[in-house]
């Protein structure tokens, strides 16, 4: 019987290895809460677990925090009504946006401290992403356009277009490579990647549309692009090549989060017309609320940061109805749990062999 049982163990262990048994990862799920306010939104996720976004105080508008250990930290602003966490790197510094006196900034906000990275002379700038270096990309108003811009060493590096007018910076990784989404001559606006002072196109999913949004340290890219039905969906950009990531079952997807092996997390509609959180992993795009426990009373509408460890941020509608942000912790899988049966089977035959071998003697 014992030895029936090793053999179900090792039959199903070979199923799960070809493919026809789908171990799906679980998470379970944290309220982020807000400053005081009803709402909070969560855009970026760093490897330890910290989270920043933006939530509603008790009074007033909405400012940039930091959740850290389980407390949500107000940023403030400056010195304007309102501010936005947009990323955060390993050494818990964010970027975003706030606003001043006199428009609305990119800002570094680093041992308590929200520095101003000024613009390249109108009065609107915007940090997108921050790398482990401190280095910063976004975009910034000149006198008649917009530009993603790397801001490394204390300067804003302008770092110009495909052709078009204007860009925009998103995503940046470990070796300061940036993505984004750049208007190109002919007069439409493509996905980018810029690496060793060149700004090159990705071109799009057929149509005339498409933005990077996030990139890893090998340089692969995730955002969104038109297809050639003007329907825009989520892409995994990897050697050269844009893979449509499809949808949840409606007709739109965006990618926003990418981590180190390729995970992706972003939002589609249903066949219901509503938006989903999901993950994209192995190829397959999975809705992240049948992922959770469906007694949780959560919707999770929108996956934005997803960091090495799996870990999710985004927000939804929690069980009392109210827009916040959540953190998602994956628990283990169901083939890590069959991988633990099957040595605990492997080790008590082993075991049980001994102790009669001894007893024989």
């Amino acid at each position: 019987m014992k030895k029936q049982f090793i053999i179900m163990m090792v039959s199903a262990l070979m199923l799960v290895g070809s493919g026809q048994v789908m171990a799906v990862t679980q998470y379970t799920i944290t309220d982020l809460g807000t400053l005081g306010g009803s709402e909070s939104y969560a855009y970026g996720i760093n490897d330890s677990g910290q989270v920043t976004g933006d939530a509603s105080p008790a009074v007033g508008n909405r400012h940039a925090f930091l959740y850290n250990n389980g407390v949500m930290h107000d940023l403030g602003t400056l010195g304007g009504h309102s501010s936005w966490g947009a990323s955060i790197n390993s050494s818990g510094w964010v970027t975003g946006g706030s606003y001043t006196a006199y428009g609305y900034h990119a800002f570094l906000y680093s041992n308590s401290i929200m520095k101003d990275l000024g613009t390249f002379g109108g009065t609107f700038s915007y940090g997108n992403g921050i790398n482990n270096s401190g280095q910063i990309t976004g975009f910034a108003d000149g006198y008649n356009y917009s530009h993603a811009f790397l801001y490394s060493n204390g300067v804003m590096l302008n770092l110009g277009t495909l052709g078009g007018r204007d860009s925009y910076g998103f995503g940046i990784n470990g070796n300061g490579w940036v993505t984004g989404g750049s208007e190109i001559a002919k007069g439409g606006y493509h996905a980018f990647l810029y690496t060793n002072g060149v700004m090159n196109d990705l071109g799009a999913l057929g149509g005339t549309v498409s933005e990077g949004r996030g990139i890893n340290d090998s340089g692969q890219i995730t955002g969104w692009s038109y297809t050639a039905t003007a329907q825009s969906h989520a892409f995994l950009y990897s050697n050269g090549a844009m893979i449509d990531l499809g949808t949840l079952g409606g007709t739109e997807s965006y990618g926003y989060g990418i981590n180190g092996i390729g995970q992706v997390t972003g939002y589609a509609s249903t066949d219901t017309g509503y938006d989903h959180a999901f993950l994209f992993s192995n190829g397959v795009m999975t809705d992240l609320n049948a992922l959770i426990d469906s007694s949780s009373g959560w919707t999770l509408s929108y996956g934005y940061g997803i960091n090495n460890l799996g870990q999710i941020c985004g927000y939804g509608v929690n069980p009392q109805g109210e827009m916040h942000a959540f953190l998602l912790n994956p628990i283990p899988e169901p083939a890590t749990l069959l991988l633990l049966g099957l040595g605990a089977a492997v080790w008590f035959d082993s075991a049980h062999h001994r102790l009669s071998k001894k007893a024989r003697n």
